[in-house]
């Protein structure tokens, strides 16, 4: 049996990994209180459910602050638990409210919109530490559902999920990230016009890069960097690792960086590698019709 949990800030896109999990053909619970998450399990596993998604937030109530010790109940039940939180910045949860005009579920007796948000976010921030954060700010709806379907898709073995992440440094530092390396420094690709509309991923740019000894000994140190502490995060029984790279863009060098470790780790823990800043570009070049 497979149970995947989702939580997050209200307005993070909750509602689109429950609606990506429902079409993959999990049983999809929504809003149950923390308390009921073991009874849950056990019922749903007695009567022949292979695999559920179950989402608990702050709608619950209090029952939220027993989440940790609910979510430890039902690893002693189940052996393949996955949690997956959702989260964005003020400003991005802010927009989403006011284009929807959903109101937000702690906005009562003159708590303003922001007040809420900050609420909410306060008594989320230990149980947030307990899975695989995603960052939904600025993120196109489609991107959000190709991430949480390879989340499902990953193998479920001992271990931990290490996952690489790309970014631009102008759209700001992911809020899920546990380690961020600047690469910067490293000449860029973005300067050659032929170059230019190409990603880290494209032959002629990694051409280029691999051309350049500073890349090279770049993605070596962080490569022994990640290598050297991975232990430590093991020890600390964390179930996942996100290793965030970044360059001005988003696009060049930190893609390229990304895969490059992505391949070096894939044979030593369960390896995910995501590109948030070329994601967007594509997702908003497939929405103006280029």
């Amino acid at each position: 049996m497979q149970i995947v949990l989702i939580s997050g800030l209200s307005g993070s896109g909750k509602s689109i990994a429950l609606n990506v999990l429902e079409d993959a053909g999990y049983f999809v619970v929504d809003n149950l209180p923390a308390t009921l998450l073991p009874q849950l399990v056990a019922t749903l596993r007695g009567s022949g459910y292979q695999r559920v998604a179950v989402a608990v937030d702050v709608r619950s109530g209090g029952s939220i602050a027993a989440l940790p010790q609910q979510l430890q109940a039902v690893r002693g039940i189940v052996r393949d638990v996955r949690f997956v939180f959702l989260e964005a910045r003020d400003d991005t949860l802010i927009a989403r409210f006011s284009e929807t005009r959903r109101r937000h579920p702690l906005a009562e007796g003159g708590v303003s919109l922001g007040e809420a948000i900050h609420q909410e976010r306060d008594a989320l921030a230990q149980i947030a530490e307990l899975g695989h954060r995603i960052d939904t700010s600025d993120m196109h709806a489609n991107t959000l559902r190709t991430w949480i379907k390879d989340f499902i898709n990953v193998e479920a073995e001992s271990g931990m999920t290490l996952m690489f992440q790309s970014f631009g440094f102008k759209y700001g530092i992911p809020m899920d990230a546990d380690l961020v390396f600047d690469v910067r420094c490293l000449p860029n690709p973005h300067y050659d016009p032929m170059l230019r509309p190409l990603t880290g991923r494209d032959k002629p740019v990694i051409d280029f890069l691999e051309k350049v000894p500073e890349v090279g000994r770049m993605a070596e140190d962080i490569r022994r960097f990640v290598a050297n502490w991975l232990p430590s995060y093991l020890r600390d029984n964390r179930s996942y690792l996100t290793v965030a790279i970044g360059c001005t863009g988003g696009q060049h060098r930190s893609v390229y960086i990304a895969e490059w470790l992505a391949r070096r780790f894939k044979d030593s823990a369960q390896v995910l590698v995501r590109h948030r800043s070329a994601a967007r570009r594509d997702a908003d070049r497939a929405a103006a019709g280029k």
